[in-house]
């Protein structure tokens, strides 16, 4: 069935092809649509015959699965919309903030379901075993195996993090369905509310995934920091040039799917031409684009090497370690200033520390000074995901 639908709406052509890309990504989102749906009027029909509060619940669980493939399928049709002179960065970020939307729908659906399951247990009323409700579970858990086994495809392919995620939220909508399909046959042979203890598990099923998607929709609306895997992709193809003898602050914006800004720091050996630096920075940026559909923008910070320099590199590097023994440094810079040498470098520190910055960036400044050297410090923090 995967190979067929593949075969029917995917063209062809390499998944390097936002075009592609785009078709994975929007068949994924229309398949969840569809099935949900499905599974949706089949559940609400056979809660409300058997009067079942879990089964009902599931169903609703359901709806909000497909409010999320909803918002997949606008997601990866929105982000091959050219940027305009409104939209300069394209309009990828709406998918955020529908999914910020259906996230709190989501959250006060669960709430609700958890009151009502809980009145149920409170004054329990027994639910009507049907085998229309029984097919219809048995039928969802297949269903939902198969979207399983067909998002963590599309997500393998294109490397697509959000279909992955709709492939792990198919494995729970499983665990939950099959507790309520418990729930339905104990019904019958016991007068323990069964029906009102399986709404509430399926309750917190849905309240978990809401808060999980109000945290993953947020995060790029307020501004994430590069992944780690990612930056070391970027640092290895900086470092793999001839003179490039460092890679730091790596600054990444999310403008929504297909569409990222990039900006950090290469240092270079001082005495080489700016002419000759430009040319491969340039290099770099376009070896980015063609590689990860990123615009970069590269900064260059002139380094000397030997004597001096490194004997006040080293000095730099124990100063921040006195502050942290995770403190890192770049852009140590000795300047020429009124007759004196100043040092200047940036210190890199752990988020959360007790200190303030610039109580921080004073100790290190003033183990500097202990040891001879003038220096003015700037305090930074990381900007990769730890």
């Amino acid at each position: 069935m995967t190979k067929l639908l593949f075969k029917l709406f995917i063209p062809k052509g390499d998944v390097s092809d936002p075009n592609v890309r785009s078709a994975y990504g929007k068949l994924s989102g229309f398949t969840g649509i569809i099935l949900n749906i499905l599974l949706v009027a089949g559940k609400l029909t056979a809660g409300l015959l058997s009067g079942s509060v879990s089964i009902i619940a599931d169903a609703l669980n359901n709806l909000s699965d497909a409010g999320s493939s909803v918002i997949t399928f606008i997601g990866f049709r929105l982000a091959g919309r050219k940027p305009d002179k409104e939209h300069p960065f394209g309009h990828g970020r709406i998918e955020y903030v529908a999914g910020l939307i259906v996230s709190v729908i989501i959250i006060f659906m669960g709430i609700e379901l958890v009151q009502t399951s809980v009145e149920k247990i409170i004054t329990p009323q027994k639910a009507t075993f049907s085998y229309l409700a029984l097919g219809v579970l048995c039928a969802s858990i297949a269903f939902k195996l198969w979207m399983f086994f067909f998002n963590r495809k599309i997500a393998k392919t294109i490397n697509s993090p959000s279909v992955a995620a709709t492939a792990t939220d198919s494995i729970s909508d499983v665990i939950a369905t099959t507790v309520v399909l418990i729930a339905l046959v104990c019904g019958i042979y016991t007068d323990f509310p069964v029906d009102g203890t399986a709404g509430i598990i399926v309750a917190l099923f849905i309240l978990k995934g809401g808060i999980s998607a109000l945290k993953d929709t947020q995060a790029p609306l307020l501004g994430k920091p590069i992944s780690k895997e990612l930056a070391e992709q970027i640092d290895s193809l900086a470092m793999e040039h001839e003179n490039i003898l460092g890679v730091h602050d790596l600054i990444y914006h999310d403008y929504g799917p297909g569409r990222a800004l990039l900006s950090f720091h290469v240092e270079v050996p001082a005495e080489i031409s700016v002419i000759a630096i430009h040319g491969m920075i340039d290099h770099i940026e376009r070896e980015i684009y063609s590689k990860y559909g990123i615009e970069t923008v590269i900064h260059m910070d002139p380094v000397c090497n030997g004597g001096m320099c490194d004997h006040v590199h080293s000095l730099a590097l124990q100063a921040a370690k006195s502050v942290h023994p995770d403190a890192t440094i770049h852009d140590v810079q000795m300047v020429d200033c009124e007759g004196k040498n100043k040092v200047y470098f940036d210190m890199i520190l752990p988020y959360g520390l007790d200190i303030s910055d610039s109580q921080a960036a004073a100790l290190a400044a003033e183990y500097l000074k202990e040891n001879g050297i003038d220096a003015e410090v700037r305090v930074d923090h990381p900007y990769v995901e730890a």
